[in-house]
């Protein structure tokens, strides 16, 4: 590594080129506050040449990092610009800038600084190589335009798609140095040559810059790292692509360009594309697309979760360490493999599997499953049996959701999927499916038909955050109740989720058997079926979709009222049935709930297997009593205790029978929160007896007797 110090008149003094690669960002400067900046240095440095030109020392404007790369026969020497992209750009904008307003007053100056912009003599390739700086793709018309305006531009350099209407920064930089000095050499109207030649002097002579030129064993990498480790907002896409560029090195040029800039151009230009940049919010973070690809991407191959934060640090030490790929071409190859899936996943266009499942990870917030989405749709093998596998996961997640499990897990959950699937050589759809189905614990297990009908009809579904989720669901229910004729209606209004019977029914709908709210006010009978109404009111059978919302005047009226309203403006499969109802109220809610959960376990089928816990042993007997995979041997009484009443269940078929629920619970827990509503361990809440008579409590016989004989027969 060789440092120089050069100023900014003399970095371009001789023959020579300076080459940015296109991986590298777009001219990026704006006039506030690095181009002000600049220029307020530039006016110091002139009031130190008029003040005192002998004492005169160069004022140190930072660090460029170039390599110099091999060159044969006519080619100009050309060097790789490592870091100081906008440094080097923004000079040679300031002295095209100077250049011009030197030439439009006639000074001796405009050829001088041309020399400082242009090669001339013998070259190869002289359309290209004329230039001191050969610019990145993005920025290469716009200054090709300034700096030589007399080139013919669609030879060297293709328009870019989205240039159209739209003023670079380098255009914009050149019109601000313009503007600055001219005002510098013609302060009251008229041109001064002297002022000019001050100007050149304190350029040439007071603002310097450090050269450094690699060597050989030189890691371009850990220098460019170095240098923008303070002060520079590099985003992490920045630094990983900076990172695999700088590891392609020795590729050379051709054509007087870059040979690696084919590998940006196939795999990552389309990254810096507008769409990457928008911002996705995931949680309560917000970054660009290409922020949360890189992620995903990431914690695919890893099998485990990465943070945004430390995403560029966890893949450089990934990269340098397992050395994954046989070269860079590969490990782009892979990244633009994961940039297809991802886009559709945030197109989300309809009939596109991955676009469903996109839209499915945005309403029901899970983002986390994204890295298993990804690593099953690039994996060869698998991709045509992805619906299969998406549809899986949606019903998993969905089921989940319905029956209130928590979410905490998921995110080692998925990306420990990932890392299993990696392992086999086939069968991987089954091997996730059954994955899925043997989870038992709260913490992951998939709800069987019997426990997503519980908490369908029963358990209040709506809130404000869980709205994207329920018009998710109603959709998808509404385009699975459509016919042949139909199926093809394509509803573009927005839909809004609305109660049948309103929140506030009090008012407009008398609860049958009984007066007005008011009247009832002191009826605990009353009480205990208000009670049971308002939690009916927001279970998913008194809920559905409309093409525009009601307004609530309507909304809350009566059903005669109300009806007629929602028919008015209603093309919606989901609302026909109601056009046959004369009233409604729990029972109609009960019903039409079972008629929509009939589609919905046909749309978000449940596992194939009943979930019983598995222990070592099918069949332990402790003490007259069998334990059958995790609950007491078929025939066993059981009972709970919980806000004054009594609850009796019996083991039926492996699984807990409780009197007056016709569902089925495969453990205590699930039961517990069957009947009370509320998150509890079963084990603390259930009594068994055993063949004496004598009630004990499950986890105390359990822990007891059961563990012991159990650990006996292993």
């Amino acid at each position: 590594m060789k440092p120089f110090t050069r100023s900014i008149i003399e970095l371009f003094d001789g023959k020579k080129r300076f080459l940015i690669p296109l991986y590298q960002r777009q001219y990026a400067w704006r006039v506030q506050p690095q181009l002000e900046l600049l220029w307020e240095d530039i006016e110091r440095a002139v009031a130190r040449v008029e003040t005192d030109r002998a004492s005169l020392s160069p004022h140190f404007m930072g660090a460029i990092v170039v390599a110099q790369i091999k060159t044969y026969g006519k080619q100009v020497q050309a060097f790789e610009i490592i870091d100081g992209q906008q440094r080097l750009t923004t000079f040679q904008l300031l002295i095209a800038a100077f250049q011009d307003v030197a030439r439009g007053s006639d000074s001796r100056y405009a050829d001088e600084l041309r020399k400082y912009l242009l090669n001339d003599g013998v070259m190869e390739n002289p359309e290209v190589e004329r230039f001191k700086l050969w610019p990145s793709l993005t920025d290469r018309r716009a200054f090709a335009v300034i700096v030589a305006p007399e080139v013919n531009l669609d030879r060297i350099a293709s328009k870019p798609a989205d240039e159209e209407g739209y003023v670079r920064r380098a255009t914009s930089a050149y019109e601000y140095f313009r503007e600055r000095i001219s005002a510098h050499v013609s302060p009251d109207g008229m041109f001064h040559e002297e002022r000019l030649e001050t100007l050149f002097e304190a350029m040439k002579d007071g603002l310097a810059i450090v050269s450094i030129e690699l060597e050989g064993g030189d890691d371009p990498q850990t220098i460019f790292e170095t240098l923008n480790s303070r002060g520079v907002d590099l985003t992490a896409a920045d630094l990983l692509r900076n990172f695999i560029f700088q590891r392609a090195k020795g590729l050379g040029q051709s054509n007087g360009s870059l040979v690696i800039d084919e590998l940006y151009e196939q795999h990552w230009l389309p990254l810096d594309r507008a769409f990457w940049s928008q911002a996705a919010s995931r949680g309560r973070q917000t970054r660009s697309r290409l922020d949360w690809m890189l992620t995903d991407h990431l914690s695919m191959h890893l099998g485990d979760i990465v943070s945004v934060e430390v995403l560029f640090e966890r893949y450089r030490r990934w990269v340098l360490s397992d050395q994954p790929f046989s070269s860079v071409a590969d490990e782009l190859a892979s990244i633009s493999a994961t940039a297809a899936v991802e886009r559709r996943l945030f197109e989300q266009a309809d009939f596109d599997p991955i676009g469903d499942f996109g839209r499915f990870a945005d309403a029901f917030d899970v983002s986390t499953a994204m890295p298993l989405v990804v690593y099953l749709a690039t994996t060869a093998h698998i991709a045509p049996d992805l619906p299969k596998a998406l549809n899986a996961l949606k019903s998993y997640i969905l089921r989940r959701d319905i029956c209130n499990l928590g979410t905490k897990s998921y995110n080692r959950f998925f990306v420990g999927i990932v890392d299993r699937l990696r392992r086999l050589s086939s069968g991987h759809i089954d091997a996730l499916i059954s994955y899925l189905e043997e989870r038992q614990l709260d913490l992951d297990r998939w709800p069987a038909d019997d426990e997503l009908r519980r908490s369908w009809l029963n358990r209040p579904q709506y809130k404000g955050p869980r709205q994207p989720r329920l018009r998710y669901l109603f959709e998808a229910i509404e385009r699975a109740k459509r016919t042949s004729l139909n199926e093809n209606i394509e509803i573009r209004s927005a839909l809004t989720i609305e109660h049948i019977m309103p929140q506030g029914w009090q008012a407009a709908w008398p609860i049958r058997g009984f007066g007005s709210a008011d009247e009832e006010a002191q009826n605990d009978e009353y009480q205990r079926a208000s009670a049971g109404r308002d939690n009916l009111v927001n279970t998913l059978g008194n809920l559905t979709l409309l093409t525009q919302a009601l307004n609530s005047s309507v909304s809350n009226g009566p059903y005669s009222v109300k009806m007629p309203a929602v028919r008015a403006h209603s093309s919606l499969a989901l609302n026909r049935e109601l056009a046959d109802r004369d009233s409604w109220d729990e029972d109609a809610i009960l019903e039409r709930g079972n008629a929509l959960f009939a589609i919905a376990k046909r749309i978000w089928t449940g596992p194939t297997e009943p979930q019983f816990p598995v222990g070592k042993s099918q069949d332990v007997t402790v003490s007259g009593l069998s334990l059958h995979q995790g609950l007491p041997h078929d025939g066993t009484v059981c009972r709970f205790e919980y806000g004054g009443r009594n609850f009796q269940a019996i083991v039926q078929g492996g699984a807990l029978r409780v009197e007056g629920d016709d569902g089925l619970y495969y453990s205590f827990s699930a039961a517990s929160k069957g009947v009370t509503g509320t998150s509890r361990n079963g084990w603390m809440d259930w009594q068994i007896q055993a063949p004496s008579g004598e009630w004990r409590i499950a986890d105390d016989w359990r822990r007891r007797e059961a563990e012991p004989a159990r650990i006996a027969q292993d």
